[in-house]
């Protein structure tokens, strides 16, 4: 359970030890708080008039969630007070058949709760989740300016295993992305069970 004397102090609000962070599967009732994060983090640093028609509405996320829960991806939120503070999810690394253990992450949280600790539960969470699916590899893609983001991972065991120099352009410039991997279970140290 989250405690607040575990935590830097977070951006836009006042943590206190009465409302404790409760991670669980995402509902449909979740998809409305979920979007509102992602559009968020959808638009940061983008200029005016960047069309962001690719983002989801929420029938297409209470459809995506669906088939992600019925092919074992993890889906999960964070609340606190019963409100949606951050979500996260896997996706398929590559939809080859041969990449069918390696799943893609991805975790948000809303910029007021940054530094609440959020990101490391829904994390922790996350590993634990899709290590007891049987995934064996996890991948992740990071703006290599969020370094707060890259110590995440790092304190996770993650390890970059790749630059992608200048593929985003945001805040008026051209942005790396860092590419990071931990393996979860065996790993690739034994043949997945058949």
């Amino acid at each position: 359970m989250w405690s607040p004397n575990n935590r830097p102090t977070c951006t836009g609000v006042a943590v206190d030890s009465v409302l404790p962070i409760l991670i669980r599967p995402s509902h449909d009732g979740d998809v409305e708080a979920m979007l509102d994060i992602y559009r968020y983090y959808i638009r940061r640093g983008l200029d005016e008039g960047i069309d962001d028609h690719g983002t989801p509405q929420p029938d297409d996320l209470k459809e995506r969630r669906k088939n992600l829960r019925n092919r074992r991806f993890p889906h999960l939120v964070a609340l606190r007070g019963g409100v949606v503070v951050g979500y996260a999810y896997v996706v398929l690394f590559r939809k080859r058949p041969a990449y069918r253990h390696t799943v893609k992450h991805s975790i948000y949280v809303h910029p007021d709760y940054l530094g609440c600790g959020i990101g490391r539960l829904l994390m922790r969470e996350l590993i634990d989740a899709c290590a007891a699916a049987g995934f064996r590899q996890m991948i992740g893609y990071i703006d290599a300016d969020n370094a707060a983001s890259l110590g995440l991972h790092a304190s996770f065991g993650f390890a970059t295993v790749g630059r992608l120099p200048g593929v985003a352009y945001r805040f008026g410039r051209w942005a790396d992305t860092v590419m990071v991997q931990r393996s979860l279970g065996a790993g690739g140290t034994s043949p997945p069970p058949a």
